[in-house]
């Protein structure tokens, strides 16, 4: 019985010591994290023309991908699988463009924090923890988003950056 309370008491004081502990997300910042201004839509010839350049780096590199480009709501512009592209990836590409346009950030970012134990963000709709999801800008301004998926998620990023390079300004 006294060791079952030796625990216990154990158990309360280590208890007390983690709740003095600070929590880092109690801070409140300045400014608005990730405050980027809404511009028009990404149109359907810029869409068309980032997934080409994605294309184009995926093909030097003899990579399979799927591209997917959204507009600044998240909703589907543009996609191409290109042959021999894993089948899965199709879902994939496109959710995480999504999350890219409408949390306003790059995916890559929500990988980081869940690494680094901001665990909340697996709790969070229609998050996903994977690079590869780049936002699309014009003029400061967010237009869309383009997800790649297929490889590894540095693989999806490397061609991701490259599409998005064809499209921002």
């Amino acid at each position: 019985m006294r060791k079952e309370l030796a625990a216990v008491a154990a158990a309360l004081v280590a208890g007390t010591v983690f709740a003095q502990q600070p929590n880092p997300l109690d801070n409140v910042p300045d400014k608005m994290p990730f405050d980027i201004p809404y511009g028009a839509p990404v149109s359907l010839e810029r869409a068309e023309a980032a997934i080409s350049a994605g294309v184009a780096e995926s093909k030097k590199r003899d990579w399979k991908m799927n591209i997917a480009v959204v507009d600044s709501g998240g909703n589907l512009v543009a996609f191409q699988r290109m042959d021999g592209a894993q089948i899965a990836s199709v879902k994939i590409a496109m959710h995480k463009a999504r999350a890219a346009a409408q949390f306003r950030r790059e995916t890559k970012a929500f990988e980081s924090g869940i690494q680094n134990g901001l665990n909340y963000l697996i709790t969070l709709d229609g998050v996903i923890g994977s690079r590869g999801g780049i936002l699309l800008m014009d003029g400061g301004k967010l237009i869309g988003a383009i997800g790649c998926s297929g490889g590894t998620g540095s693989q999806d990023e490397v061609i991701c950056k490259a599409a998005a390079a064809a499209v921002n300004k």
